[in-house]
């Protein structure tokens, strides 16, 4: 474990894309990282392999974040591993097939808000009994993860998922206010068409091929270029900001 360090971060959806480039950038910052991850261990790994080349200890947790018990033995993992954990970021989310509305089913619903909506405010809860003065603890930030679906809807592709992500705004404004006065800063980054693996889930491979250059920047966006926002908001920098939200989506 390393003497001179930042905090300790956990990071769901750690090892891929927006996750995975958090994770790296959380690391130059030194941060210890405890990258959560829910079925490819193999990346996983190699994401704990780069934090710990950068000097940050590192651990990887294989949890489903839709889970209680999972996301308790995540948190309880990451301090035993590393110690008390002093920022989350809430960047679990899956996505299904392009659809319309008439055609989600309820199984596909609990899919989607099991990790989208359930995990966040799971990983929230747990972060806020570590990181409260009010439980003891020394304070700390949370940054969930959204989507500018949240504002824009989705329509034909995929309005479940903006739904759940419109969840997670509200669960950013609200916690943001409970936990103001208790240490605790919490606040949004909404990514726009980012190029990540998660478009190939979605059926489209080349969607950020297609739509990025309509986007007013004329282009899609990277998942360094989030981490960027996310690692501000988790930094002293962004101290008098909570309930904030940071749209990475090339103007859109």
């Amino acid at each position: 474990m390393s003497s001179s360090r930042t905090g300790v971060v956990v990071v769901t959806g750690g090892s891929r894309g927006i996750g995975a480039a958090t994770a790296r950038l959380a690391a130059r910052h030194g941060y210890a990282v405890c990258v959560a991850f829910r079925s490819d261990a193999e990346a996983a790994r190699a994401v704990v392999g780069e934090v710990e080349a950068l000097g940050p200890a590192a651990v990887a947790v294989r949890a489903d974040v839709g889970l209680e018990q999972d996301v308790e033995r995540l948190f309880d993992t990451a301090e035993n591993a590393l110690g008390p954990v002093t920022a989350l970021v809430n960047n679990a989310g899956v996505l299904e097939r392009q659809c319309r509305v008439d055609e989600i089913t309820a199984d596909r619903l609990q899919r989607v808000l099991s990790t989208n909506v359930v995990g966040a405010f799971l990983c929230a809860r747990q972060a806020v009994l570590r990181m409260s003065t009010r439980y003891g603890g020394r304070g700390g930030a949370i940054v969930n993860v959204s989507s500018a679906a949240s504002r824009l809807g989705s329509p034909h592709e995929y309005v479940d998922y903006a739904a759940s992500k419109g969840a997670v705004d509200t669960l950013t404004l609200g916690l943001s206010k409970e936990v103001a006065a208790e240490g605790i800063r919490v606040n949004c980054v909404r990514p726009g068409i980012i190029a990540t693996g998660i478009h190939a889930a979605g059926g489209e491979p080349g969607r950020v091929d297609r739509i990025g250059p309509l986007q007013p920047m004329g282009r899609g966006g990277t998942a360094e270029e989030v981490a960027e926002a996310i690692v501000w908001l988790l930094s002293d920098a962004a101290s008098y900001s909570t309930g904030a939200f940071i749209d990475v989506s090339g103007g859109r």
